[in-house]
């Protein structure tokens, strides 16, 4: 949006953006586009909606046992994948989704078997999420990503473990249980358990 006249907001805001450093810059962008995720189109078969809590869509509501699984165990979750999307969707509210993105990677990394393949592969979870500076760098400590740098020059399916491992466990013993408080989750309990209540009343 361009605007010659005096005085114009947009061409305020741009001369802003202008004046910002690169790296403010690159994050006023990168908050834009998280911003956006979050308050755009529904994806995944969910859906966030004024209130910010998580719509349970119809293909969840044919799966209340499961629902009620997430609770027992991380591992639970992670089987379910309605379980994952529902997660993912909390983390993004949390803006920490680059974990459980970074921990599916890993798990479809090492299904690769093709060498060729799983170099590349490699390389991109490496540049992505990994590396220091990374655009979407994961939460782990300076050894686990030099050791992980050091597995790329002979890359296995198992050359990212140790990171995956790292990111799985902060996941299970921060953000896991604050998604089982969440107002989310709480209003897919209820949701689930009030239809079984209804159920049982018609029988």
């Amino acid at each position: 949006m361009s605007c010659w006249m005096p005085g114009c907001p947009a061409l305020s805001m741009c001369r802003g953006l202008a004046a910002l450093p690169i790296s403010g810059l690159e994050r006023a962008k990168d908050l834009k586009t998280r911003l956006g995720i979050l308050l755009h189109k529904p994806e995944l078969g969910h859906g966030i909606g004024t209130s910010g809590k998580l719509q349970l869509g119809s293909r969840w509501r044919d799966s209340s046992r499961e629902v009620l699984e997430w609770r027992e165990s991380f591992d639970q979750l992670l089987k379910s994948k309605s379980g994952v999307t529902a997660f993912h969707t909390f983390l993004k509210t949390e803006f920490s989704e680059e974990n459980l993105d970074f921990w599916l990677a890993c798990e479809d990394f090492k299904k690769t078997r093709s060498k060729t393949k799983l170099a590349s592969k490699a390389n991109r979870i490496f540049e992505e999420f990994v590396q220091s500076e990374a655009p979407r760098e994961v939460n782990i400590d300076h050894e686990t990503r030099e050791i992980t740098r050091k597995n790329l020059s002979g890359a296995t399916s198992t050359c990212f473990n140790e990171a995956q491992a790292k990111t799985r466990t902060l996941m299970e013993k921060d953000s896991y249980p604050r998604f089982l408080k969440s107002a989310s989750y709480q209003d897919m309990t209820k949701q689930v358990t009030s239809r079984g209540i209804s159920k049982r009343s018609h029988t």
